[in-house]
Parts: C-alpha cells; structure tokens; sequence
C-alpha cells in the first residue's frame, strides 16, 4: 500500500484541528501518509514514523482561525498542486482533501466548481462525486450544475459513466453482484410521462441496454421512497441525478460519518463531507469523525482501479 497525502485544506477553516485530533488517536502503523501543509503548523505535529510532511506557502504564516485569508487560500491551493504532482510523480497513492473555501479559492485563481474538477483536469478522466457512509453508498450523475441545467446534461454518455463507477465502487466495497437503484428525474419517475418525460424517453433506455450486462440495475424510480428502499437492504448503491436529490438523504442521516470520494479518476480522492466552517474554527467543536473515515476508505480503496 502506499503513501496518502493529506491537504489541510484552507488553515483558517477546520481542516488543520480535525487532521490534528486524527492525528492524536491514529494507530501509528495504520496508513502511510504525508500532510501538506504552513510549515509552522506542521512543525508542531507529532507526526512518527509513517507520516512525513510537506511544507507549502510562507515559513512565517501565522494561522488565524475563523479568519480567512488571501495567503490561506494560495496556501491551499499549493497543497493541491502538490497532492497532485505527486500522485503523478509515483509519491503518493491517493489524496485526502482537506476543505477549502470555493469563494476563496476563486479569488486567488482557483477556476473550478470544486476540488473534484480540479483532479480530474490535474490527473485526467472522466470524475464521478460519490458518497460512502455507514448506512448509505450514493453515486451522483451531476453534482456542480445549477438545477436549471440539468437537463442538459442528462446524455447517455453521463447515465452509463455514473452506472458503471456505482458498479465499481460496490465492487471496491465488497459487493460483487450489486445492485444499483437509479433516481428518476421528475416527481413519481414521471409517472409513465403524466408528469414529464424524460424517464421514459431518456433515462429507461439507456438502462434498458446496461441490465444486459447489470442484471442488478433497476430503471429509473421514484425518488422520494428510493433511499428508503436503500436503507432497508433492497439497493446496495442508489444513482441519483442532481447533487441535492442525493445529498438531502446522505447528510440528514449520516452527516458526521459520510466521506466525499471522487471516482473515474487515476488516483482516488476522498474527502470529509463537510466545509470549511470558518464560524467554529479553533473553538474545539468540529468533529474529526468524518475526515477519519476519509483516510480509511482511501487507505481501503487504494487498489481500486477507476475507469477512465
């Protein structure tokens, strides 16, 4: 196995308390891994043998939690080119990401919707956002597009990527004949076209096609009883088809316990399912909880081979 980078994601945020108080329980000889991040936060870790560090930004940087800045977020940025190249490099085997601030980010030059587009254009491949809790395996069709767009991106092409990455993630999680319940578009899955089309006319067909070779796949369900379904055993992955469609349920149930993992990709990139939560930073109340089951479904995942 080998080594995971860690970023610590923007330093006024909660990233570097969470990856500390990790860092106070972890089992010293449980996962390789290399935090990125202000040398001067870096330098007062009790980091032992299977971590190694990575400075970025200014030696002089002084943290100020709860108070973000300009140099916090070049910082976090850094971390990621680093996390990235040394990915590439044969460094590192996977990347957990701390979180950063995406309003931040985009006024030192950071022009994506999200980390998990930044990978995917570091790295390559088509990226899927995914959700792995205790209860819940959710895999999104579109995840960054505004509500009135998605239309436009409900193709083929996007319905059989984010099948076949919920079909490999259950293969990564032990689940050899899984089966996969897809979200429906419009209320009741359209209820036959009554109440919109698409489902029959789009979405069906092509899962029509991929059940001769998911025999496990279902076609296109209502969505509003689908994670309840889930939940009771009858789905092992559920598809939906528009970020909050999927992540209502995810984080109602599961907030503290879901990990952020992007798929299709070279390397794997997990994530804590939170932000960065500037109001709470340094005031001892974020929980690690999260961003410790993000190190060990990458430490877990790290044989799996996306499709790309």
């Amino acid at each position: 196995m080998g080594t995971i980078a860690i970023t610590c994601g923007d330093p006024s945020g909660v990233g570097p308390e969470i990856i500390e108080e990790w860092m106070g329980r972890r089992r010293k000889d449980c996962v390789d891994v290399c935090l990125i991040g202000p040398s001067p936060w870096l330098e007062k870790l009790d980091t032992g043998n299977s971590c190694s560090t990575l400075a970025v930004g200014p030696d002089d940087f002084r943290m100020i939690p709860g108070k973000p800045l300009e140099m916090g977020a070049k910082l976090a940025l850094e971390a990621l080119e680093k996390a990235a190249e040394g990915c590439r490099a044969g460094q590192f085997s996977a990347v957990v990401t701390g979180p950063v601030s995406k309003e931040r980010m985009r006024a030192v030059g950071f022009s994506y919707p999200g980390q998990t587009e930044f990978f995917a254009d570091r790295w390559g491949g088509q990226p899927t956002m995914a959700f792995v809790g205790t209860r819940m395996r959710l895999v999104l069709m579109t995840w960054h597009v505004p509500l009135r767009e998605i239309f436009d991106h409900l193709t083929p092409e996007n319905i059989e990527r984010a099948v076949i990455h919920a079909v490999e993630m259950a293969h990564a999680l032990g689940v050899q004949k899984p089966r996969i319940g897809i979200c429906g578009l419009n209320p009741h899955a359209g209820e036959e076209g009554l109440l919109g089309d698409e489902e029959k006319d789009i979405i069906n067909p092509v899962l029509e096609e991929l059940r001769q070779k998911i025999p496990g796949l279902s076609f296109a369900q209502p969505a509003d009883t689908l994670f309840h379904r889930h939940l009771n055993g009858e789905f092992d992955v559920v598809v939906a088809i528009y970020h909050d469609q999927g992540l209502v349920a995810v984080k109602t149930l599961e907030f503290e316990t879901t990990v952020n993992l992007t798929l299709g990709l070279p390397w794997l990139r997990t994530s804590p399912d939170h932000g960065t939560a500037f109001p709470i930073a340094g005031k001892g109340l974020a929980s690690s909880s999260s961003f410790e089951c993000a190190v060990s479904l990458a430490n877990s995942f790290q044989r799996l081979t996306p499709t790309t």
